[in-house]
């Protein structure tokens, strides 16, 4: 009986496998007790412990220590950020609108806490990027608002041009919230040069625990109001006992992040190395975001006629795992609504496939996706192999 190849994970964007490292360090903690909030010599470890996280997260952003309010994830995050409440200097604000950009995730497209009529859409162009005039026409003349907008698409990878956009903002007197959640570990955050007044991280997507994640602000003098109220935790921004391993876990991941956000060079060479190989299988291939500045480890693209569900599947049965594009879809395949916004006909966005690679991938990992995808083409549309681009 033939050997079956080792499985293979690509789908970093939706969730990277945890670090050993993170492992190790929330074994320990989960095998201790105590309350971060409790005075005694178990509450004082479990606060020390808490507190040694929060540093390595402030320094992955470039922040303060107390800038940073631990949360449940990044869906949280951008929930308390979301808010027309804010404090400035001391004194209550209230902003108007929110302008937030065609292609955020889902948990940014609810809109947060702002009602839906006091949501503003900024379009994009057709790589997914924000039409700087377009969002410097909304903001002439109106009322201060809150501005979001996601340092790199999930989906594409495509990065936005932050400090232009937190210059317009600043500039006409609005507040920038990022969701750097894709960013954090993958391009170096920078809260000053961006002008961002608070950003949004999930430590899952690098090597993290899932459910937890963070809201860094700029300065702790301005602050949106708290999403969750009840007790003085997080210097009173964000109520709830701790989940201390988990925050652990977090810090430990930011540390190792850090070092590498450096050099993304070897991702880099990989994405390179998979988009050449796509197009040699096919030379129609399309690859969104293509000409507009991307992250090293994502690569977006669809073939014309081969529906990303049943590549998919295939994919899933050489044991590879892959995506369609966002995860928070409830696991169903639709069009993407970022795809929607570049302007993408609805039949090839329906076939549009994310590899997305991270901290344990490898060469080999892209060989076996080149090695297979040819074989997945002849199944399923034979014909691909000698269609012009």
């Amino acid at each position: 009986m033939p050997r079956r190849s080792a499985p293979i994970y690509l789908d970093h964007n939706a969730g990277a496998p945890l670090r050993a490292s993170v492992r190790e360090g929330m074994i320990e903690v989960l095998s201790d007790t105590g309350n971060a909030s409790s005075v005694h010599s178990h509450g004082r470890r479990a606060r020390g412990r808490l507190e040694a996280a929060r540093e390595s997260v402030a320094q992955l952003c470039g922040a303060k220590n107390r800038a940073v309010t631990f949360v449940s994830g990044g869906t949280e995050a951008n929930m308390t950020a979301l808010t027309s409440t804010w404090r400035d200097q001391g004194a209550p604000v209230y902003l108007d609108k929110l302008f937030r950009s065609a292609v955020e995730h889902p948990s940014v497209v609810t809109g947060g806490r702002f009602p839906v009529g006091d949501q503003v859409v900024v379009p994009v162009d057709s790589n997914g990027i924000v039409v700087a005039e377009a969002l410097k026409d909304l903001l002439v003349g109106a009322e201060p608002g809150l501005v979001s907008v996601m340092a790199a698409n999930n989906e594409t990878g495509v990065m936005q041009p932050l400090q232009e956009i937190g210059a317009i903002a600043k500039e006409h007197g609005h507040f920038f919230h990022v969701d750097a959640v894709q960013a954090a570990g993958r391009l170096q955050i920078d809260l000053d040069e961006w002008q961002a007044d608070i950003i949004t991280l999930s430590a899952h997507k690098f090597g993290g625990p899932q459910g937890i994640g963070a809201v860094v602000a700029r300065s702790t003098a301005r602050v949106p109001a708290p999403l969750m109220i009840g007790g003085g935790q997080e210097n009173w921004s964000r109520g709830g006992t701790e989940n201390v391993a988990a925050i652990v876990g977090f810090g430990i991941a930011a540390q190792d992040a850090l070092e590498e956000v450096s050099d993304v060079s070897h991702l880099a060479e990989l994405k390179s190395k998979l988009e050449l190989g796509l197009r040699s299988v096919c030379p129609s291939t399309v690859i969104f975001g293509e000409t507009a500045p991307r992250l090293a480890n994502t690569c977006c693209f669809a073939v014309p006629g081969i529906p990303a569900e049943t590549a998919l599947i295939a994919f899933d049965l050489e044991r590879v795992s892959v995506s369609s594009g966002s995860a928070c879809s409830s696991g169903k395949v639709s069009v993407s609504h970022v795809l929607t916004a570049m302007g993408v006909d609805e039949p090839l966005a329906r076939c549009a496939l994310r590899i997305s690679m991270g901290w344990d991938t490898s060469a080999s990992d892209i060989d076996r996706i080149l090695e297979v995808w040819p074989q997945i083409v002849d199944r399923l549309k034979p014909d691909a192999r000698h269609e012009a681009a």
